[in-house]
């Protein structure tokens, strides 16, 4: 840890903790205080509404953490297991090489947005669209690495000393990718986010009336031609300075990694 940045990765843990304890939720409504400007009582000013933009930020970032932090994981356990899969039979092998290059193939945005609406289009929907598109790059680069191991001498000597495939793997293969998936995880959420926002923001997935960093983003653009603009400047600091430190952070944990494996 003590390569790692503390400034950067203390400051997004106090976002983060931040944000998920603020009290308000900014669902209440004012009209008497509506399209603010920020201020010492707002900080981020109100909405259309009269709601604490502020408040509403807070709670659509932790909205947008859970949708993006999800799907992450449930994607690099889906990239992990296609991995596994592919290093136990060469068939199984070009079967799950197969299907990397016709996912990578297809048009980002247009498979997200048609996975979101052949899911129902909520926020399950959102998180299994953006699970079932974002494993295939971790799985490929994971399938280098078990590429790599099988042929290392204490795999093969491992295999011929009569150890069945399965214990090899749970001894020797699975912590050595663990390492490298949780690298990959790490460089997943900041996309996921990203992506839920983008759904989100263009109308597919989540509620319009729960906050979420998309709707927020999405409601904002209909006030910045009457001058509004905090409506949508705040927010969306907010996520590029979150996205910002998420991949600061797992980059460094990357580069200590590589370390840690060149001097091992």
């Amino acid at each position: 840890m003590k390569h790692l940045s503390y400034p950067s990765l203390i400051c997004l843990l106090l976002i983060v903790a931040g944000a998920y304890f603020w009290p308000n939720h900014g669902v209440d409504i004012d009209l008497m205080a509506k399209l603010q400007a920020p201020s010492m009582t707002h900080w981020f000013g109100t909405d259309w509404l009269g709601r604490d933009q502020f408040s509403r930020t807070m709670k659509a970032l932790i909205c947008s953490l859970e949708v993006g932090g999800i799907a992450a994981i449930l994607s690099s356990l889906i990239a992990f297991s296609l991995a596994i899969i592919a290093s136990s039979h060469e068939r199984l092998a070009w079967l799950v090489d197969l299907l990397v290059d016709t996912m990578m193939s297809l048009p980002h945005l247009l498979l997200l947005i048609l996975l979101t609406l052949a899911l129902g289009g909520s926020s399950q929907g959102v998180i299994f669209a953006i699970t079932l598109s974002h494993w295939p790059k971790l799985t490929r680069l994971l399938r280098a690495e078990v590429s790599q191991l099988v042929s290392q001498p204490y795999i093969l000597l491992a295999k011929n000393f009569g150890k069945p495939y399965w214990q090899v793997l749970v001894q020797h293969m699975v912590p050595h990718l663990l390492p490298q998936w949780l690298t990959g995880l790490l460089l997943l959420i900041p996309h996921a986010i990203l992506h839920a926002a983008a759904l989100t923001f263009l109308g597919f997935g989540l509620n319009p009336n729960s906050p979420s960093m998309g709707v927020l983003l999405s409601e904002a653009s209909r006030y910045l031609i009457i001058g509004n603009w905090w409506l949508a400047l705040f927010p969306g600091l907010v996520l590029i300075l979150v996205l910002l430190l998420f991949a600061e952070n797992a980059g460094r944990f990357t580069a200590k990694l590589r370390q840690g494996q060149s001097s091992c």
